[in-house]
């Protein structure tokens, strides 16, 4: 009862509530382009467990946040799973004939879980230093409280991106875009490398982020192609 008179306590709260809706948008938009393929009952389960799960996956990463990020070579196997990913999704192997409902919704619950542990690594940091603001031996339950509370923004940031895709479909390749450019920017940014790049790439992080956009964009429609004159 003492943490919840703590204006410290609410402080740390609120910073890690913001923390996370501020750094969430990129989630929201791989929960919505793994949902897509399924019908619209089915889309609100997947949004569901595919939000909780990565959330509840999120609280356990951010304890160990510090040191994961110190791991040498962990952002450019992170990168190229995000390319993988941004095409998958971009060609719609996430909804395959031949798989029932059940396995659809998991198919896409594992692939929000795997994009959004690929991409929170460097946002459970941001989110670790907030639960630091909190009083003395807080910091775990600040982590669970707050992105517990985070769950329903960022269900209904993908619930609103699912409708704009239904409207326009070029959003779809803009996610997928979005996708191979944070996988640019996690490939210049690991511990073996990121110095390097500082030195010989002027802004790196733009070049080779624009670099995997295009990639995963033009994989991905090369790919759709292939399979559409297979079918």
């Amino acid at each position: 009862m003492e943490l919840l008179s703590s204006t410290t306590f609410w402080i740390a709260l609120g910073s890690i509530i913001l923390t996370n809706i501020v750094l969430s948008g990129d989630n929201a938009v791989v929960i919505a382009l793994a949902s897509r393929n399924l019908p619209p009952a089915q889309q609100k389960k997947a949004i569901f467990w595919g939000s909780a799960a990565a959330i509840i996956m999120r609280v356990v990463l951010t304890v160990a946040a510090v040191k994961l990020l110190s791991l040498p070579y962990l952002k450019i196997i992170g990168a190229v799973l995000l390319v993988y990913i941004g095409v998958q999704l971009l060609t719609g192997d996430d909804d395959e004939e031949g798989h029932d409902a059940k396995d659809n919704i998991w198919a896409a619950v594992r692939t929000i879980l795997i994009a959004d542990l690929v991409m929170s690594l460097d946002n459970v940091v941001a989110v670790a230093a907030a639960a630091q603001k909190g009083p003395e031996g807080s910091q775990l339950m600040l982590l669970i409280i707050g992105l517990g509370l985070s769950i329903p923004l960022i269900v209904f940031g993908s619930t609103l991106l699912l409708k704009v895709m239904e409207r326009f479909p070029v959003i779809i390749v803009l996610g997928a875009a979005l996708l191979g450019y944070l996988a640019g920017e996690m490939l210049v940014s690991d511990p073996v490398d990121a110095a390097w790049f500082e030195v010989h790439v002027p802004h790196a992080h733009l070049v080779f982020g624009a670099a995997g956009a295009i990639l995963v964009v033009i994989l991905g429609k090369l790919l759709s192609r292939r399979s559409a004159q297979t079918a």
